[in-house]
C-alpha cells in the first residue's frame, strides 16, 4: 500500500539523514574544538526555536492536516487559499512572539545569566532560526497532503544535516575563524531549507497563493477557529513537553551547558531510535484524513496496528543496537570521557521511545478525527504530570532525573490516548505479536551482551551488533511478527534478484 512503501523510502531517507547527524554529534564531542559548553549552546539553540515556532504557528499545521481534503475536493488549485492563510497566520504569530521576546528579555537574563550565559549573547539569532523552523514547519504540513512526504523528510533530516556537516567542516579547519561567526551562518540552516521546500513548491506548480477567502474557509470558519484553538494548547502543551528537560537542565543545574551537551548526546542517540516514526506519521496523516472523511474505520483500524507492530520492532531493534555498543563507541572513538555520562540517560530516553513508538499512530489519529479536542485534554495531563517530574528530578538527580521524568511522563501519555481510542471507536493498537516482539528483543539483547562481554572495540560492535540481529531480524521473519514484512522481502526479492 502507499502508506507501507512511503515510510519505507521516508525511513531510509531519514536514517541517512540520521547517520550525518551522528557524523556530526562525533565533530562536536570528540577531542577537539568544540567545548561541551558550545555543544550544549547548539541544543538549547533547536530547544527554544522549537519552542518559538510551536508558539508562533497557532495550529496551522493541524488545520492544514485537517481541512485540506475540503478544500482539495470543493476549491480548485488556483484558488485555494488554505496555505496563504496559514502562512499569513503563522507570520502574525512570530511578530507577537518577537516583540514578547524582547519586551521580557529580562527574566530570560535573569534565568540564564548565571549557569548559561551565552544563551544571552546570542539571544536574537534565536528568533531568526525560529522563524526558518516555523515557516518550514507549515509548507512542510501542506507537502505531507501533497503526499510529497519523502521530499520533505530529505530537507529536514539529510539536508539540514548535510549543512551543519560543512559548518562544522569549515569551522574546524579554520575558514571560520570563530565561534560567534559559527553561530550566526547555523542561525541561517532553518531558513535555508524553508527556501529550498517554497522554491520546489513553487517550481513544481504545487502551491498558489492568494488571499481572497474561498468558499470552505467561510463555510467552515467556525470550526477552523475552534480546531486550532484547540489543537494550539495541545500543541504547546507536547512542544513544551519535548523541550522542557534541555531548559530546566540549562538553568537549574550547574555548568549548565556541559550538562546539557551530555544529555544531548543521549538525546540524539535516542532519535536514532525515532526514525521509523517520522516516516510513518508523515506517510499516514493523509490517509487518515481521508478515512475519517469516508467513515473507514477499518483502514483507520489497520494504520493504527501496523503502526504500532512495526514501530515496535524498528525501535526494539535500535535500542538494543544502542545500549549494547554505546560505550564502546565512546572510547573507541575518542569522543571526550565526560559523555560516558549519557549512558543512564540514553536506557531510559531509549525506553521512552520504545513506549511512543510501540503505541503506534494514535496521535494523529485523534488529531484528524472528530474528537480532536481530546488531544488537548490528554496534553494536559502529560504536562501536569511532567512539569513538576522534571523540575523535582533534574534538582535531584541531574540528567538522569530529567530523562526519568520523560519516561514516566509520556507512559502515562500514551496510555491515557490508549484508553481513549478503545472506549470512544473500540480501536487498540496491541495483539498477541506485540508480546512476542518484546520478549524476542529482551532474548536477543541477553544473548549478544552475554556472548560478546569481554570483547572490546571495533571487533566487539561488530560481533555484538551482527548476533543480536541475526537473532532478532531472523525471529521477526520466522514468526512473521508484522503483515509487512513479507511483502517487503517479496518486493526487495522482485527487484534484487532478476
Amino acid at each position: 500500500m502507499s502508506i507501507r512503501r512511503q515510510s519505507i523510502i521516508s525511513t531510509g531517507v531519514i536514517y541517512t539523514g540520521f547517520f550525518i547527524g551522528l557524523l556530526n554529534i562525533y565533530f562536536f564531542t570528540k577531542q577537539g574544538r568544540f567545548s561541551e559548553a558550545e555543544f550544549g549552546l547548539y541544543n538549547a539553540f533547536i530547544a527554544i526555536a522549537t519552542m518559538i515556532m510551536a508558539l508562533a504557528s497557532f495550529a496551522m499545521p493541524a488545520f492544514i492536516y485537517k481541512f485540506y481534503p475540503y478544500y482539495k475536493a470543493h476549491v480548485p488549485d488556483k484558488k485555494n487559499d488554505q496555505l496563504s492563510l496559514a502562512l499569513l497566520v503563522s507570520t502574525i504569530g512570530f511578530v507577537l512572539v518577537l516583540v514578547a521576546g524582547f519586551l521580557f528579555k529580562g527574566l530570560v537574563v535573569k534565568k540564564y545569566q548565571t549557569n548559561a550565559p551565552d544563551i544571552i549573547t546570542y539571544y536574537p539569532l534565536i528568533f531568526l532560526l525560529g522563524f526558518g523552523l516555523l515557516c518550514y514547519t507549515v509548507l512542510e504540513a501542506y507537502t505531507w497532503q501533497l503526499r510529497k512526504s519523502v521530499f520533505t523528510n530529505f530537507l529536514k533530516e539529510v539536508l539540514w544535516r548535510l549543512y551543519i556537516t560543512v559548518l562544522l567542516v569549515l569551522y574546524m579547519t579554520g575558514i571560520i575563524p570563530d565561534f560567534s561567526s559559527f553561530v550566526w551562518i547555523f542561525s541561517f540552516s532553518f531558513p535555508f531549507i524553508a527556501l529550498v521546500l517554497l522554491l520546489y513548491l513553487i517550481g513544481t506548480g504545487q502551491i498558489h497563493f492568494t488571499f481572497r477567502m474561498s468558499k470552505v474557509t467561510r463555510r467552515f470558519s467556525g470550526s477552523i477557529i475552534r480546531l486550532c484553538s484547540f489543537v494550539y494548547a495541545g500543541s504547546m502543551i507536547l512542544t513544551i513537553s519535548q523541550v522542557f528537560d534541555s531548559l530546566v537542565i540549562a538553568s537549574v543545574l550547574d555548568d549548565a551547558l556541559t550538562q546539557l551537551a551530555i544529555y544531548s548526546v543521549a538525546q540524539n542517540m535516542a532519535a536514532v531510535i525515532q526514525v521509523p516514526q517520522r516516516g510513518i506519521v508523515a506517510a499516514s496523516i493523509a490517509h487518515l484524513s481521508q478515512a475519517w472523511k469516508d467513515k473507514n474505520m477499518e483502514l483507520i483500524r489497520k494504520i493504527y496496528q501496523r503502526s504500532s507492530i512495526n514501530q515496535l520492532l524498528f525501535a526494539s531493534c535500535f535500542y538494543s543496537l544502542l545500549i549494547l555498543n554505546f560505550t564502546d563507541a565512546v572510547n573507541t572513538f575518542g569522543l571526550k570521557g565526560s559523555y560516558l555520562q549519557a549512558y543512564y540517560a540514553l536506557i531510559l530516553l531509549g525506553l521512552c521511545k520504545i513506549v511512543d513508538m510501540g503505541t503506534g499512530v494514535n496521535a494523529q489519529i485523534i488529531a484528524t478525527s472528530t474528537w480532536w479536542r481530546f488531544e488537548m485534554i490528554s496534553g494536559i495531563v502529560l504536562l501536569a504530570v511532567m512539569l513538576p517530574l522534571s523540575y523535582i528530578l533534574t534538582k535531584h538527580y541531574g540528567i538522569s532525573g530529567a530523562a526519568a521524568a520523560q519516561l514516566i511522563s509520556i507512559t502515562i501519555y500514551n496510555m491515557v490516548r490508549i484508553i481513549f481510542l478503545w472506549k470512544k471507536f473500540k480501536l487498540f493498537p496491541f495483539t498477541l505479536d506485540t508480546i512476542w516482539s518484546v520478549l524476542l528483543a529482551v532474548a536477543s539483547y541477553a544473548a549478544a551482551h552475554y556472548a560478546c562481554l569481554h570483547i572490546h572495540g571495533i571487533p566487539g560492535m561488530f560481533a555484538r551488533s551482527i548476533l543480536f540481529l541475526l537473532l532478532f531480524a531472523g525471529g521477526a521473519i520466522g514468526f512473521r511478527l508484522s503483515p509487512d514484512i513479507m511483502p517487503v522481502l517479496q518486493s526487495l526479492k522482485k527487484r534484487f534478484i532478476k
